[in-house]
């Protein structure tokens, strides 16, 4: 195999980058399990709140919204609630502020959310803004626009090995090899392993454990029409998801990489936080998972060439931010690497390149 470029990942970041290279270059995208986004791409929240997260993530994120909605059925309404204790208020302004969040009074809040505590609940805020990503069509989408453009996507292909050669890079896999010019590391948990197999330094990327569970829909109710509900400070957050309702602790627990699993303990402790502020308990839980959400040193994305093997290019640290970003980024990433000059601020270009770690 003699593409152009290897891409290592066939989550969200590395097959967004895949599609926008395709119709330039020859690609192969390489991913370690048997579909993609089994990791961190299949475990999302799906919510395209483009004012969460780092201000390189919400410059991002903002910039993807033309795509998205270029697409149908990719974005639905969803709104988002903030609720707090009156003793919460610190946490709750500075969500409120930073989140673009109004706000609004409690009762309006009850009738967006029924089983709302109020008796608990001193303040809200709403962004209607928030809107669900259908991500399996997002995702799919960027795969059939790759493969359209000759691009090729290789399951069951965990790297084994990376070397240099006068060409560029010879990567292998059980049954398989592709020597290219470049290769994009886009394996999320992963980075700093596929850096190390190639030589190049280890930025120093860190996953971190979210756990999620599946409850059913509080008093048999239909909940489709409910917004996504925040704690303060992001002490937890539900979301309707198929009928029922999905909770998060939303924990930052640093992990090694690997295939997460929820810890039960912590979400139990989740499920008491969410129970504070609402008016049905939960009897039972109907699944649970985890996802890892990887962050570089800084917390902010890296997007670019490594300053030391030009040949190397790390699209990674998406931070949980993967789907909401995605668009904007690959884009960033296929204007990088194509030599073609960005349309995103220099200044953003800047704060996400790699050489920002020395």
């Amino acid at each position: 195999m003699t593409p152009d470029i290897v891409i290592i990942g066939g989550g969200i970041a590395g097959i967004s980058a895949g599609a926008r290279l395709a119709p330039h270059a020859r690609v192969v995208v390489l991913e370690a399990e048997d579909s993609l986004g089994h990791h961190a791409s299949g475990r999302s929240a799906a919510l395209y709140e483009p004012h969460y997260g780092s201000p390189a993530v919400v410059e991002l994120s903002l910039a993807s919204g033309d795509y998205f909605r270029s697409v149908p059925g990719v974005l639905s309404p969803r709104g988002m609630l903030l609720v707090a204790r009156e003793e919460q208020r610190a946490a709750f302004d500075r969500d409120l502020s930073g989140m673009n969040f109004d706000r609004i009074p409690v009762a309006e809040a009850q009738a967006m959310f029924p089983i709302l505590n109020t008796e608990v609940v001193a303040l809200a805020g709403h962004a209607s803004h928030a809107e669900d990503i259908d991500t399996d069509l997002l995702l799919q989408g960027f795969a059939r626009t790759l493969r359209a453009q000759g691009g090729q996507i290789v399951t069951r292909a965990r790297v084994e090995t990376i070397a240099r050669t006068d060409q560029g890079w010879r990567v292998t896999w059980p049954g398989g090899m592709a020597e290219a010019g470049l290769v994009v590391n886009a394996a999320g948990a992963w980075v700093d392993e596929v850096a190390r197999l190639a030589g190049v330094q280890p930025l120093g990327f860190t996953p971190y454990r979210r756990s999620m569970a599946r409850i059913p829909a509080p008093g048999g109710r239909d909940v489709s029409g409910w917004p996504m509900v925040f704690g303060p400070g992001e002490a937890w957050y539900c979301k309707p998801d198929a009928g029922a309702l999905i909770v998060s602790p939303a924990e930052e627990h640093p992990m090694d990489p690997h295939d997460a699993w929820a810890d039960d303990m912590v979400l139990a402790e989740g499920l008491a936080r969410y129970e504070e502020f609402v008016t049905e308990p939960v009897t039972r839980v109907i699944s649970n998972w985890a996802g890892l959400r990887t962050f570089s040193p800084d917390r902010t994305l890296v997007i670019g060439r490594d300053p030391r093997a030009p040949g190397f290019f790390w699209l990674a640290g998406q931070g949980g931010q993967g789907f909401q970003s995605c668009a904007g980024a690959s884009q960033l990433a296929a204007d990088l690497i194509l030599g073609q000059t960005p349309a995103l601020p220099a200044r953003l270009v800047a704060a996400l390149d790699p050489a920002r770690f020395g």
